[in-house]
């Protein structure tokens, strides 16, 4: 084994950055990201308590579900889940959060590194109501860097190819919380039940 210890050493390897990534970021939203946040409906967002911990939540919703409050602050909402609240008191200890906006078959990426708050209430929330429920909170980012990553990931991974996708042999939801989740108290067929489609689907907005 022969690790990496410094960023000497790690230039070293992957040589100087690629001229066009190097000038890739910029301070505050260009249009063309106003219209791609408008169509994407999925993100990842990237939080780490002030200890490093470190914390990535999916979230989606109808396509434009983030919100552009101006050229400087987008805004998430947040739906009924599971409660940790993982990244929310992350953001209270260490408020830098990295958010990542996918839209389904496009192989790049719009990229956002900035500051959170959380906020229980404001004016939009009107704007985000989703088959009658306004969200619960919203995480307001204020943004430090944006910029468009490339396809390369995707196109090695095939992600937005069906013919390509690896067979799916892996147990459903409810036999891997029963598999892997040593408190779970709850029967196969209970939880079998609590993951059926039509049940899941009753719970996306009311918890």
């Amino acid at each position: 084994m022969s690790e990496i210890t410094s960023p000497a050493e790690l230039r070293e390897l992957l040589g100087p950055v690629m001229p066009r990534a190097a000038v890739k970021e910029r301070p505050a939203l260009h249009p063309r990201d106003r219209q791609w946040i408008a169509t994407s409906p999925f993100i990842v967002l990237a939080t780490s308590d002030a200890e490093g911990n470190c914390d990535a939540s999916p979230k989606g919703d109808p396509a434009g579900f983030v919100r552009v409050l101006d050229d400087h602050t987008i805004a998430i909402p947040e739906r009924p889940g599971n409660r940790r609240a993982d990244g929310y008191l992350n953001i209270l200890s260490n408020p830098h959060v990295g958010v990542i906006f996918l839209i389904p078959g496009r192989n790049e990426t719009l990229r956002i590194n900035g500051r959170a708050r959380l906020l229980r209430d404001a004016p939009y929330f009107d704007d985000m109501v989703v088959k009658g429920h306004r969200p619960i909170l919203a995480i307001e980012v204020e943004i430090e860097t944006i910029f468009f990553h490339c396809a390369k990931a995707f196109l090695r991974s095939k992600l937005w190819q069906p013919p390509l996708w690896p067979e799916d042999t892996l147990p459903n939801a409810a036999c891997l919380a029963k598999e892997v989740q040593a408190g779970i108290t709850e029967s196969l067929a209970e939880l079998e039940r609590h993951y059926a489609p039509e049940n899941y689907e009753k719970l996306l907005y009311r918890g």
